[in-house]
């Protein structure tokens, strides 16, 4: 149907302001909307990646607890093998055994390793050494360690912080560029670093300052990384997960049971392993993704108040213990 001239005459008689701001309006809604249709798209129909393109073999940092493990038995579903790396030895047997179980097939080569206790200086040639001649194409750096408990930055021990450090950010960077080398000689991989929501989607995170400092570059890291070697057809990406029902979220949130904004790692994993070789950085399950959109509309200075009450609490039941 044609509009009449009427309608075009009052239309352009409008005051220039009333249209822009109707324009503007209907350009929003439609931001929205096509925002709203690619999340649904993305969590609900987009087909996750066929991560053996990227190699046989898979490697996992902290994979005998939580998301670690979690990723593993995700990761042997795939089809690929595994190279669990932790610090307990007798652990990564036993959860090598649990794997194998369901998954016969698996071949899995674990390696102890104690991120936390002396140098770091020769991991990289190290893992070069135990994974040499396998086809490593996948690898999840989820180790990771935080604060025993709630504290303000000048009652933190100096080993407690260093070793958050030394582990966040010396640990994640040494197997990152230890996996990488053979990863550009073969011109595929895919590297996938879990940062927290610590240091991303919360403006601030106060009485575990360090932690949440270290994650933030762990962010960084993975998105600069992503630019770099996407040339060498290497996918890197920043998984920012918010709570997931693991011992070292219990440190920091004092959460034991999963609930709907708060998943098993099982539940985070299987999410988690669709958006592998995708964005640069992503939040995987569903309902984390909606507590990051819905935190964004809330100023700054609410949440860091917020952040800070709780943080408070937490040391005062240490306190009072």
């Amino acid at each position: 149907m044609v509009p009449s001239s009427s309608c075009i005459h009052d239309l352009t008689n409008q005051p220039i302001w009333l249209l822009l701001l109707s324009s503007l309006g209907f350009f929003i809604f439609l931001k929205q909307a096509t925002s709203l249709a690619n999340w649904v798209f993305i969590i609900l129909l987009r087909p996750p990646k066929n991560l053996k393109k990227y190699g046989s073999w898979a490697m996992v940092t902290g994979a005998t607890d939580g998301i670690g493990k979690a990723f593993a038995y995700q990761l042997a579903q795939k089809g690929l093998n595994l190279i669990l790396v932790s610090r307990n030895s007798t652990r990564l047997k036993s959860v090598s055994k649990e794997i194998q179980a369901n998954y016969p097939t698996t071949q899995i080569k674990t390696i102890a390793f104690d991120f936390s206790v002396g140098s770091l200086g020769g991991m990289s040639e190290l893992l070069e050494e135990e994974i040499r001649g396998l086809d490593v194409g996948v690898l999840i750096n989820n180790v990771g360690v935080t604060y025993p408990s709630a504290r303000f930055l000048h009652e933190v021990d100096e080993q407690v912080w260093t070793n958050v450090v030394k582990v966040n950010v010396e640990g994640t960077t040494r197997v990152t560029m230890a996996i990488l080398r053979g990863m550009v000689e073969r011109k595929r991989g895919a590297v996938v670093n879990i940062g927290s929501g610590a240091g991303i989607v919360v403006p601030s995170h106060p009485l575990f300052t360090v932690y949440a400092a270290t994650k933030a570059y762990v962010d960084q890291l993975s998105r600069s990384l992503h630019v770099e070697y996407k040339r060498y057809g290497i996918d890197v990406q920043s998984q920012v997960p918010l709570y997931v029902a693991t011992k070292l979220v219990s440190k920091v949130a004092s959460i034991e049971r999963s609930s709907l904004f708060i998943p098993t790692p099982h539940a985070y994993a299987k999410a988690a392993i669709r958006r592998i070789g995708y964005e640069a950085r992503c939040t995987p399950f569903w309902a984390h993704s909606l507590q990051w959109c819905l935190g964004s509309l809330v100023p700054e200075s609410l949440l860091d108040a917020w952040r800070l009450s709780i943080g408070l609490k937490r040391r005062a039941k240490l306190h009072h213990a």
